[in-house]
């Protein structure tokens, strides 16, 4: 029987061992499928998905999150992103990250350091916001594209879309995007 997140987060709160058992039955192929999208090699994703398990050993119990999958998936996110920044992805050829921040570069203003956590979590929040203004189609592609780093040929092979017309979506949202930070303040 799998457990609920509230059942699984007591686990991590006990410090029983069941809780990386559980999250890792219930949320494994989630995030090995956001480290496989960011650095393209299998083994990296899974070593990426297995610190997860640690970091959110580790985050709790001074953390309590509400969505498990979401709280585990950040992990596995930053840790992903960390590692490729040190190298290994390119290394070993994969992923899709070089190509997603390029995409991003011109919409997204650049934080020059961790002292402007606050700056980071208002962006968030903008950003989220704006995802919401969005229809399903075109924010569950702005997704796949920028939070999964799936590549654009399989994007438009799941929505039934020709590349280019997965391109033309991906860049029209990105100039709404832009357009969207400029009118929040975010960017000039």
């Amino acid at each position: 029987m799998d457990l609920n997140d509230a059942d699984i987060v007591d686990l991590y709160w006990r410090r029983s061992d069941e809780a990386v058992i559980e999250t890792q039955k219930k949320y494994g192929g989630y995030c090995y499928t956001i480290a496989f999208g960011f650095l393209g090699n299998a083994q990296d994703a899974e070593e990426c998905v297995n610190d997860t398990w640690l970091e959110a050993w580790n985050a709790m119990p001074q953390n309590r999150p509400d969505r498990l999958g979401v709280f585990v998936g950040k992990i596995t996110r930053a840790l992903s992103f960390d590692r490729f920044r040190r190298g290994h992805a390119q290394k070993r050829g994969g992923g899709e990250l070089p190509l997603v921040l390029e995409e991003l570069r011109d919409c997204i203003p650049s934080v020059p350091s961790a002292a402007q956590a606050v700056e980071d979590a208002e962006l968030e929040r903008i950003v989220n916001e704006f995802l919401h203004t969005l229809p399903a189609r075109d924010c569950n592609i702005f997704l796949r594209r920028y939070w999964y780093a799936e590549p654009l040929v399989d994007i438009a092979r799941r929505y039934g879309l020709k590349l280019n017309t997965v391109k033309t979506i991906l860049f029209r949202t990105r100039s709404k995007l832009r357009a969207f930070l400029e009118t929040e303040g975010m960017i000039s």
